[in-house]
């Protein structure tokens, strides 16, 4: 099936062709002519299955038949949990645009407030936003919703993991009540269903490329390893198989900039991106990435949406994550767009809980492989006290979620 049987204007038909698609994907076939129609949508999609597209694009289409935005006002808000999404979407509505008269632009935190205001002040047409940020530029008067027609919660999962909830109910009381909401998640939780049922109007839930059936494009290896010999085991692996790119995850912030100091001693170019670092600080990280100057990039979770390399070779759990979904998201950063990718798991004894609960949430057992000359010696021991990027956790525990006054702390969005 072309886009062109979607309903797309030629504008948009000529900016997806010069991105160099043919094809629309499965969540862009079901969710574009919905969200062209204005009525409301909840869609359920993996990570990697094209669904930025699928609302940028008809919202931009809807937008461009209307009056232009006035001063301080926007009429498309699209709120997402990260820094690094929010610009990710931002360029891609820049792209997708190029060719109609659509004012859009991005705002978050980890950057000065003042040239976001500027940017306000002659109104947009789309505005891309964290939660914080943009309460912080409502607060100062520099924002104006009274004439919003379309409201998206981008990564909707992610917006309630990072403690945002009370923020996005809060911004929901400022909008105008007739509007077009898009809620997209890779989830359907019991605390979805809640956050969709107070804000989406009789909306027509789209679930396709469920996380089980996106895994299948994605190769499993998980290697048994002691804890201390993880950072050898990683560079052994890097040289043997020669990887020229790969994500590696970390459960701490303080663990990935260790990770990259061993890495570099090793002769392995490596930059870490977290949330103490500055936002020009991941920029840069991430710049280096994409364009092959760094050939380790190390990330947390809160850090990792938005990191979107194309046709990414292979991605490393250097550390289980405590959430299972955070497990199909960080793998998910490969093996994109139907390509096949590579995700390979280094655990540790202690991490049998964790992986238990990974291996219930993908309905799938991941084959045991260990490697010549790092067979495990010795049970792991507990994991130590130590700040995480939820909070502080206790070994044998899971981390605690980010509570109202810790959200409040990051206010600009990780």
């Amino acid at each position: 099936m072309p886009f062109g049987s979607l309903g797309l204007c030629n504008e948009l038909l000529k900016s997806v062709a010069e991105q160099g698609y043919t094809s629309p994907s499965p969540i862009q076939i079901e969710a574009i002519p919905v969200v062209l129609s204005q009525r409301d949508v909840m869609a359920v999609a993996h990570t990697g299955t094209g669904k930025t597209a699928s609302f940028t694009l008809p919202m931009v289409q809807l937008l461009s038949g209307g009056v232009s935005s006035q001063p301080q006002c926007v009429r498309a808000l699209v709120i997402t949990p990260t820094r690094e999404l929010a610009a990710q979407v931002a360029a891609s509505i820049e792209n997708y645009s190029r060719h109609m008269n659509i004012r859009s632009g991005a705002v978050f935190g980890g950057v000065r407030i003042e040239p976001q205001i500027y940017q306000l002040q002659g109104g947009l047409d789309v505005l891309v936003a964290t939660p914080g940020r943009l309460i912080d530029l409502y607060n100062q008067q520099a924002i104006n919703f009274d004439r919003l027609e379309i409201l998206v919660l981008d990564e909707a999962d992610r917006v309630l993991d990072l403690g945002f909830i009370d923020d996005i109910r809060h911004i929901q009381t400022l909008l105008p009540s007739k509007r077009q909401t898009l809620m997209f998640s890779a989830t359907f939780s019991k605390e979805i269903k809640s956050l969709a049922k107070g804000m989406l109007n009789n909306p027509l839930l789209i679930e396709v490329d469920t996380a089980n059936s996106a895994l299948d494009k994605i190769k499993q290896q998980l290697h048994p390893v002691d804890k201390e010999r993880k950072s050898e085991v990683l560079i052994h692996l890097i040289r043997k198989n020669k990887w020229h790119q790969v994500l590696v995850f970390t459960r701490t912030k303080l663990g990935a900039d260790s990770l990259v100091v061993q890495l570099e001693k090793a002769r392995i170019s490596a930059a870490s991106i977290h949330s103490n670092r500055t936002q020009h600080a991941r920029t840069l990280a991430l710049d280096g990435f994409r364009n092959g100057n760094v050939k380790v990039l190390v990330a947390t979770d809160i850090a990792s949406r938005g990191i979107d390399i194309s046709q990414l070779p292979c991605v490393v759990n250097f550390d289980l994550p405590y959430v299972p979904e955070d497990y199909v998201h960080r793998i998910g950063r490969t093996g994109r767009a139907g390509t096949f990718g590579l995700a390979v798991s280094l655990v540790s004894e202690d991490e049998s809980k964790q992986l238990n609960s990974i291996e219930r949430v993908i309905g799938r057992k991941s084959e045991r492989e260990i490697i010549p000359g790092f067979a495990p010696r010795v049970k792991a021991p507990a994991v130590s006290s130590e700040d995480d990027e939820y909070g502080n956790f206790e070994a044998d525990s899971a981390p605690r979620r980010r509570g109202k006054s810790q959200a409040r702390r990051g206010r600009g969005g990780k």
